[in-house]
């Protein structure tokens, strides 16, 4: 007698990928909502400042606020998930950012319009972004299966930031700002009970055998994991390095459409170029998780610096045109939120699960003071010399500065826990 189960999944094996997929696409799902709404706030710039006759600096401010918001309430908004849950703290999140937006759309003064899309939707970001959704995902998939688990979820995030582009567009084009504006909070409100889908038991092993009960493990508090954490050097490197990322990102997803624009190109070309780098991050973020998944990271996050300095000098030191300016799109875009699942699982490698959204959020805040500098340095240094030169210099030497900063960091293990003992923690 033919025995066919060795050729075809059992009805258990396909359970267990229904459940890893729906884990996935739950945090990815959120994610990308979060972010893509936040990636199109430059869309919604003219439309409110016209009508309300306020200045661009004005509006900018909001925008610049959302950012440090987001980058200080990390670290506190990752403590809470890592005591309370992820699930509840990614609902509260989405709940948050709906209501910011709805000030946002009624706002008739800057001080409205700051506290709604500046610090409201600065704390939701935090909940409903990189930090908890990836630690969430960390603790209810084994080391085997977290790069897999981080990359799809990753390319989902920059999945939403594309598609959210033309979505905004078209409604704008059809409807008043304050109805589009609102309408983002009901997506974003859709799309919260999808965090429940993270209250799951780490999936069973790949064979479709359930994970064996486990005794409970003796807990190590918070307070001894952060001063753990910040005695490791290796801490304060990602820290630098993170830094550098968010400098560089920043500086390009604000700038370069002005920088087009002075090399003679249209405002068409500068639009098509922010495209293909949400678009190519997309692949770029699943790619670079799935390298972390057989390359050590630390090594991978140096490579990925070194890449990105070396597209920028080459981008830098060629005469621009369309060509020239589409290809440095995708190439950046390939890289562009790649440092994030890598940093991420860097994080889970050595000081384990159980409180990697409180650790990455530490790791977070460097990021987005990062992006601060990168944003306001490149318009201030624009104004004082009508040129952007120091600022591409400045960017290019700190990949290779952060390239330098990861290859020595220690990457051994300091005790991480297997993840189905600490899967019920994302209730």
């Amino acid at each position: 007698m033919t025995n066919h189960s060795t050729h075809s999944p059992s009805p258990l094996q396909d359970e267990v990928w229904r459940r890893r997929w729906q884990l996935v696409l739950a945090g990815g799902i959120i994610m990308g909502c979060a972010l893509g709404i936040r990636h199109v706030q430059g869309l919604l710039m003219q439309p409110v400042i016209l009508e309300r006759g306020w200045s661009r600096e004005e509006f900018a401010w909001a925008v610049a606020l959302q950012n440090l918001v987001w980058g200080l309430a990390q670290p506190f908004t990752g403590m809470v998930a890592d005591r309370f849950g992820a699930v509840r703290v990614m609902l509260a999140s989405a709940a948050l950012y709906a209501v910011g937006l709805v000030l946002m759309a009624q706002s008739q003064s800057t001080w409205l319009l700051t506290w709604g899309d500046g610090v409201l939707v600065g704390i939701a970001l935090s909940g409903t972004g990189f930090a908890v959704v990836y630690g969430a995902l960390s603790r209810l998939f084994s080391p085997a299966q977290r790069p897999w688990a981080l990359g799809v979820a990753g390319a989902l995030g920059g999945l939403g930031q594309f598609l959210m582009v033309p979505l905004t567009q078209s409604l704008l084009l059809q409807w008043h700002w304050q109805p589009v504006v609102l309408a983002l909070a009901a997506v974003m409100a859709v799309a919260a009970p999808l965090a429940l889908l993270l209250r799951q038991r780490t999936p069973p092993a790949a064979d479709g055998r359930a994970a064996p009960a486990e005794p409970a493990e003796p807990a190590q508090n918070m307070r001894s994991a952060l001063r753990q954490a910040f005695g490791h050097q290796g801490f304060w490197l990602l820290n630098a390095g993170f830094l550098a990322c968010g400098f560089q990102l920043a500086f390009i997803a604000a700038h370069l459409p002005a920088y087009l624009l002075d090399q003679g190109l249209g405002a068409r070309e500068a639009g098509i170029c922010l495209a293909l780098v949400a678009l190519a991050n997309v692949l770029g973020t699943y790619a670079c998780s799935w390298t972390g998944g057989w390359m050590r990271r630390k090594y991978a996050l140096a490579l990925l610096y070194l890449v990105r300095s070396a597209i920028m000098l080459w981008f830098v030191l060629t005469p621009v045109s369309a060509a020239s300016a589409y290809v440095f799109s995708v190439a950046m875009g390939l890289l562009w939120l790649g440092t994030v699942p890598l940093t991420n699982g860097l994080i889970a490698q050595v000081f384990g699960v159980r409180y990697l959204s409180t650790l990455f959020g530490f790791v977070f805040f460097g990021h987005q003071v990062g992006g601060f500098l990168g944003a306001w340095l490149g318009g201030m240094v624009y104004d004082a010399t009508h040129s952007y030169l120091w600022l591409w210099w400045a960017a290019i030497a700190l990949g290779v500065l952060a390239a330098l900063l990861h290859w020595p960091i220690n990457d051994a293990a300091l005790g991480e826990v297997p993840a189905n003992r600490l899967a019920p923690i994302a209730r």
